[in-house]
Parts: structure tokens; C-alpha cells; sequence
């Protein structure tokens, strides 16, 4: 079977997108790019896929500002890119060009979305200037043949927000586990796109002097102007996938403070890690680790702090916390999530 589908390779999707096509070996994938051009690691990842071929694009995404014009010759370009190539399904990584007429049946995937982000992040509904974004994405959900997406929480955030769409289904992520026996060493470790405040790294750096072990934050300081400093954490910046891995299987702890996290892949992979978790006690984070992490507010810094001294004081503690969420990351292998796509593929 042969899948057109659309990615950013800007965030997470970009893991998500490689790690399914690796697990899915007997489909083809043909891989539009939008947002930014690949690095030039990112496109020998995409070489070394036998089952997939590349197709670059820098039109702006549906979340950018002022992309509308982008979007349109996008699609344009997906149209093309589809009567061409003939796929047998579309998988859309985006909202908006779900509307499209494609002559295969589309899936589109739900990552995140603005307008979420902002209630959970700003604790109010979105601007009117957000208002083409939101009819842009309804008339996506809308028209798509399925909607997914990787938790139940974001799933009725979408039709709270949206309104009403047809048939829909929750795909967690997956991600492979780590090979156990990795030594263990006294830090805490985080990650994320740190310019964007629904990460609340800020939160970690205001509890990390109260800590006797060192906080470290792997990811993006900036992007788009917006920017981040801190002033007690140890900043690794933006690392490949490898390096962060072997990075999680050092870690003791991670944590985890965001105020919206639809998913949370690295969290995934971190347990997988053999991590003892802290979270952030949002819906989706609940959903998925409820009983293999420790959950602290997002806005109270104070019980982070209490929660992050706790697990470095006793490690027992932390040792079994550990051995919880590695067990429950189980549940959310790749091989799982693969499989249940694969089936979706077969079912349009």
C-alpha cells in the first residue's frame, strides 16, 4: 500500500512521522515536508528508510502567522503531488488541508491545535484574530475521512472546540523501550521547545535552587523571536535523537511540568528510559500515566519542588516509580500504535 503523507520537521511529528513508517515496512510512504526544509540530518534519517521517498516544500503551516496564502498553494501542491503519485491513502499530519479534494480517503492526524493551546496555556478562548484558523481546521475535521487522535482528552477538547465531526479514534504514540542496565546518575532531566510557554520550563528553574541535584533542559531556546533564559538550569540545547536518548537512560528523573501536552512523546520515550516521572496533572498526562508517575500542578511551584526532593531523598521511591512507568510505556509500544494505523490503512 502506498501512504502520501504531510509532516513538519520542526517538532515531535517529525519522530512520530519516521518511527511509523520504520515500523510499517510493507507500505510505501511518500513524505511532504512543510514548514522548513529538512536539516541535512533529517533527510540521510529519511534516506536510510527504504520504503520512503522525500518531497520538500517551505510553504508555512496552518499555526504560522499569516500562512493562509501558504496554505492554499500547499495544497494546490498536495493535489498535484497526489494525482501524480496515486496513493492509496492521504495521511495529513494538519488540520486544514483535510478539506481538500483528494481522490484517495484521508486521515487527519491531531497533534495539537491552537486554539487548545490557548485555553489550556492562557486560560481563555483564542483572539478573533484566530477565527480563519478555526474555520480552517473545522472544515479539516469535517471533511476527513477519520480523525485521530493520540488521547481521548485532545480527541473531546477538538469536539468541544470544533463542533461536531464524523468518524473519530485515539491512536496513542508509541516509541520503543530502552535497553535496560544503564547506570543511573543523580540529575533531573526535562525537555521541550523551551520558547513555548506551555512547556512552563520557567516553573523548574524557579524550584531548581531548592534542589540538591542539578536540573537539565535539553531543547529549542528560541524560535520565531520568541525566546528563553534561564537563570539555574543547566541548558543542553537542541540535541539529536540519539544524544537525547542516551541522555534519558542516564537521568534519575524527569520532569515534566507542561500546562498542555496532548500527548507527550518525550515523556514516552523517558519512561521507557527506566525514568522515575513527574508530571504535570493536566487530562491527558492523567490518562495516559495515572498510577506510573507523580502528578504536581502545573501553577505550584512549591509542590514540585516537595515532589522533586522526595524522589532524589529516597530512592526506593524512586526506584519504583521508575519501575512503573517503564511497565506502562509497555502499553504504548511502537509496535502497537504501528499496527493499529496499519489496520486503518487496510480499513479506508
Amino acid at each position: 500500500m502506498h501512504i502520501l503523507m504531510t509532516a513538519d520537521a520542526i517538532g515531535g511529528v517529525w519522530t512520530y512521522v519516521l518511527d511509523l513508517i520504520r515500523a510499517l515496512p510493507q507500505h510505501q510512504f511518500s513524505l511532504a515536508t512543510m514548514g522548513a526544509r529538512p536539516s541535512p540530518p533529517q533527510r540521510e534519517a529519511v534516506a536510510q528508510l527504504p520504503n520512503a521517498r522525500l518531497w520538500e516544500s517551505e510553504w508555512k503551516l496552518e499555526w504560522m502567522g499569516s500562512p493562509w496564502d501558504d496554505v492554499a498553494r500547499a495544497g494546490e501542491w498536495l493535489l498535484l503531488l497526489e494525482a501524480d503519485l496515486r496513493p492509496d491513502v492521504v495521511h495529513l499530519n494538519g488540520f486544514a488541508h483535510g478539506a481538500l479534494p483528494f481522490r484517495a480517503p484521508k486521515i487527519v492526524v491531531a497533534h495539537s491545535c491552537v486554539l487548545s493551546w490557548w485555553r489550556a496555556v492562557k486560560g481563555e478562548e483564542a483572539p478573533p484574530e484566530w477565527n480563519q484558523y478555526r474555520a480552517a481546521v473545522a472544515a479539516g475535521l469535517e471533511a476527513a475521512n477519520r480523525v485521530v487522535s493520540p488521547t481521548q482528552a485532545l480527541l473531546h477538547e477538538l469536539r468541544h472546540i470544533y463542533g461536531a465531526f464524523g468518524a473519530a479514534q485515539v491512536i496513542p504514540n508509541g516509541a520503543a523501550l530502552s535497553p535496560e542496565g544503564a547506570a543511573k546518575e543523580p540529575f533531573v532531566l526535562a525537555a521541550g521547545r523551551l520558547w513555548d510557554e506551555a512547556k512552563n520550563i520557567a516553573l523548574l528553574d524557579a524550584v531548581a535552587p531548592q534542589l540538591c541535584w542539578p536540573l537539565r533542559v535539553a531543547g529549542q531556546t528560541e524560535w520565531g523571536g520568541e525566546g528563553f533564559r534561564a537563570q539555574h538550569l543547566e541548558l543542553l540545547g537542541a540535541l539529536e535523537p540519539a544524544s537525547m536518548r542516551r541522555l534519558m537512560a542516564r537521568a534519575s528523573i524527569w520532569a515534566h511540568p507542561a500546562r498542555y501536552e496532548p500527548f507527550g512523546l518525550a515523556v514516552l520515550e523517558a519512561a521507557g528510559a527506566s525514568c522515575a516521572l513527574i508530571l504535570s496533572d493536566i487530562p491527558t498526562l492523567r490518562e495516559l500515566w495515572d498510577g506510573a508517575a507523580v502528578f504536581a500542578a502545573p501553577d505550584d511551584p512549591q509542590s514540585w519542588q516537595l515532589a522533586l526532593q522526595n524522589l532524589i531523598d529516597h530512592e526506593s521511591a524512586r526506584l519504583d516509580w521508575a519501575k512503573k512507568a517503564r511497565e506502562r510505556a509497555r502499553c504504548y509500544s511502537l509496535e502497537r500504535c504501528a499496527g493499529a494505523y496499519a489496520t486503518l490503512y487496510d480499513q479506508l
